[in-house]
């Protein structure tokens, strides 16, 4: 689906309302503010009447929440630390990130009112988001990529994160994540310290809440960068099922999900799943067979997810085609791949350890002598071999064949 609402004009206080009444992700909701509006559904709410496809009890605990909302009040408090609602038809929303894709093979619910061509049953995109910083939220999340994991992450896992969100910032990606403690703060932590392009934190909570609260500092820093966002207005809690409903949200705006490393029930194979549903690339890295905090991705890897070990995997899916090549990887290089079948012919034809002659080697290679003197000149420029009184030996570099 598109994030542009079918139906009445959007109505920025009614929008602002509703992200206090109702929890984000409701494909209910979402089906009856496309029916009749997001200010009617507002004013349905308040008074305690009917709305189309909401069940009694649901537009009843609307109405309590309702009760003590001054939908104008969030707007200010937001203002206050910095924040602004961005809602469909703004600039900065993210039109193409979150066009909702439906998975033929996933069931909707007639029930909620929804057409079956738009909507995700309890995947619904969110209705409006409140965003903190000074970046537009489209053009931040363009090119961007969630890098997310375990909380109680190994020093591997960190390591890892860390150097792949660096190494996708220091390319200009954004590196979407969820601020928590373990692999999502490693990736922002790598991302903040390429100082190339900004990182974003995806809250379960308001983006004017510290949480977790040893992440103040870390959410202070990402705010000078990058961006803050929630579907939840300024000062909600954050909830287990906030939570959830975020990886949803973390899996759409980007163009593909890395799960570093998650244990056999960790909430990060949740953002996976949703990024699959989504048809979004869905990446893996993998972590030692012994370690549990490696369980969830060798899981993702079995079941189809692209294994990657290096940013320029992660490039190469999330890339347009032919961006990014394998062969920019960096890494131990081989000398000899530069070299012509016939040079190579002569190189391997040159002992480790006692010198050799012209004509020892020659003879060794099958080629000529003549060949072997126009050959050992370029090879001994390169470092692959090494003149001595009694002949020819290869160097260190020449008898390994690997260089940096």
């Amino acid at each position: 689906m598109t994030a542009t609402v079918h139906g009445p004009a959007v109505d920025r206080v009614a929008r602002a309302a509703l992200s206090r009444v109702f929890e984000p992700g409701s494909d209910a909701v979402q089906a009856a503010v496309a029916e009749i509006g997001d200010l009617e559904v507002w004013t349905r709410v308040r008074a305690g009447l009917s709305v189309p496809g909401l069940s009694p009890a649901l537009v009843e605990g609307a109405r309590g929440r309702a009760a003590a909302c001054d939908p104008e009040q969030e707007l200010a408090r937001a203002a206050a630390c910095g924040a602004r609602l961005v809602v469909p038809g703004d600039t900065e929303w993210p039109e193409r990130q979150l066009w909702w894709s439906r998975d033929p093979d996933r069931p909707v619910d007639p029930a909620a009112g929804a057409d079956p061509d738009v909507l995700h049953r309890d995947e619904a995109p969110p209705l409006a988001l409140w965003v903190r910083g000074e970046r537009g939220l489209a053009e931040t999340v363009e090119r961007s990529v969630a890098v997310v994991g375990a909380r109680a992450a190994t020093p591997y896992g960190t390591h890892v994160a860390t150097e792949l969100a660096f190494g996708l910032a220091d390319r200009g990606w954004t590196v979407v994540s969820g601020a928590a403690y373990g692999i999502d703060g490693a990736a922002h932590t790598g991302a903040l310290s390429a100082q190339r392009a900004p990182t974003v934190a995806v809250l379960a909570c308001g983006v004017d809440v510290a949480y977790p609260k040893g992440h103040d500092r870390l959410l202070g820093r990402i705010l000078e960068q990058g961006l803050v966002v929630s579907e939840v207005p300024p000062g909600a809690a954050a909830t287990r099922l906030r939570f959830l409903v975020r990886n949803r949200l973390i899996a759409a705006l980007t163009v593909a999900t890395v799960v570093v490393e998650a244990a056999k029930r960790s909430g990060s194979l949740s953002t996976a799943r949703l990024a699959g549903a989504l048809h979004r690339h869905v990446l893996a890295v993998p972590g030692p067979v012994t370690s549990a905090a490696s369980i969830g991705t060798h899981g993702l890897l079995r079941t189809g997810a692209t294994c990657v070990t290096c940013v320029t995997d992660v490039l190469e899916a999330a890339g347009a085609t032919g961006e990014y090549a394998a062969d920019d990887r960096s890494g131990p290089r081989d000398p000899r791949d530069e070299l012509s079948a016939a040079v190579r012919r002569v190189l391997d034809a040159v002992p480790v350890r006692r010198a050799a002659g012209i004509a020892s080697i020659a003879q060794v290679a099958g080629v000529s002598a003549l060949v072997v003197q126009q050959v050992l000149p370029p090879l001994l420029v390169a470092g692959l071999v090494e003149r001595q009184p009694d002949g020819w030996r290869l160097t260190t570099l020449g008898a390994t064949g690997t260089a940096r």
